[in-house]
């Protein structure tokens, strides 16, 4: 039995969902100067959330290369792009429109040059004591070298007749992202470390730059291996779902609380993968035909789901503009739940003004 098809695979779109609402929350309660105390208590590690969002496009993205390698023993790089360009840059763009021609959707006061975000590079060096608006673009810099890479990776593979053993060339590549965070936190964070802003530099050494947050992408490249690959053995692995679930939400729990500053050595080194191996389980459970996640189906998490990029782009301003907009003395319970929904409102008026024409657009263009 083949892997089922990913147009149907609803537990991705429930995890994209929680993804997305948790990255809100964990922004929320650094934006607001005051937030509910319960809120508080369950948003300490919503910064995994884009762990998660990681897991995700490696497995979405190396699945949809994995089908074209399959049917035509090719890539078409310029068909892979065009999808990539409809899909991403024009709701970007518009967003950063939004942070530099209205100085009042900023949630801080600095933003980085623009030639930064066009050229995605800002997580590169970021400043972001200096430079913090509009931070948590790192992720998509992240994702568009990784978008960039791997089908390069991939056509190579094919060229030399070494795609077979892409596996073990994921798992070097996890091995090298253990080496390279020892060193970025050694050698560039710990000469700093002293200093006031100390945290500014672990950010820009350690929790910014591609090649040390490559673990959840490889994760997620590497059950897609399996799951496109080896139909029989994944029929068989996929038959333990939602143990695969527990086991992942267990080891979240454990990297959770194995350390209280996400700063120290053993977390930077050993936190990030460790993690990432906790959401590739629970994205494997979602996946499999026998859990609970694939099974579950919501129009309201579908329609999360759909708005999520567009959601994850603006959230920080709306909840800034949110917060300027209504009284000072408003009930934070209130505040809260009015800022949630402006930020699905404007995410859906971006996905369905920007988003969702852009793709009809790349409909016309690759013929999908």
């Amino acid at each position: 039995m083949t892997a089922p098809d990913r147009q149907t695979l609803h537990g991705l779109n429930t995890l994209r969902a929680f993804a997305i609402l948790y990255v809100f929350i964990f922004h929320y309660t650094i934006l607001s100067k005051q937030q509910p105390e319960w809120l508080t208590n369950i948003s300490s590690m919503g910064w995994t959330s884009v762990d998660l969002f990681f897991v995700l496009s490696g497995f979405l993205i190396s699945s949809q290369l994995f089908d074209e390698i399959k049917e035509t023993q090719n890539i078409n790089l310029k068909r892979f792009i065009t999808k990539r360009f409809f899909r991403i840059i024009p709701a970007f763009l518009v967003t950063v429109g939004l942070y530099f021609l209205f100085p009042f959707f900023r949630e801080k006061e600095a933003l980085p040059p623009l030639w930064k975000f066009l050229t995605f590079t800002q997580n590169i060096g970021l400043n972001i004591k200096d430079n913090g608006t509009f931070s948590h673009a790192w992720s998509l810099c992240v994702e568009e070298h990784f978008y960039l890479l791997l089908p390069i990776i991939f056509l190579v593979s094919l060229q030399i007749g070494a795609l077979k053993r892409l596996s073990w060339l994921l798992v070097i590549l996890f091995l090298a992202g253990f080496v390279i965070r020892v060193y970025s936190y050694n050698s560039l964070y710990m000469p700093h470390s002293n200093a006031d802003d100390s945290w500014m530099y672990w950010y820009r050494y350690v929790y910014y730059p591609t090649y040390t947050r490559l673990d959840g992408l490889l994760v997620g490249v590497a059950i897609a291996t399996l799951y496109k690959f080896r139909p029989v053995t994944w029929q068989k692995l996929s038959r333990w779902g939602n143990l695969w679930i527990l086991i992942g939400a267990c080891i979240l729990a454990i990297a959770f609380n194995a350390w209280e500053d996400i700063m120290e050595y053993q977390a930077s080194v050993y936190g990030f993968p460790l993690v990432d191996i906790g959401f590739g389980l629970i994205v494997a459970g979602a996946v499999s035909e026998n859990s609970f996640l694939y099974r579950l189906k919501s129009k309201i998490i579908n329609h999360i789901a759909a708005i999520s990029y567009g959601m994850y782009l603006t959230h920080k301003g709306i909840i800034h503009i949110t917060h300027r907009l209504l009284p000072a003395d408003i009930n934070q319970s209130l505040l809260f739940l009015v800022s949630a929904i402006a930020c699905i409102l404007a995410a859906t008026i971006l996905y369905w003004a920007v988003e969702k024409p852009f793709m009809q657009v790349r409909r016309k263009l690759v013929k999908e």
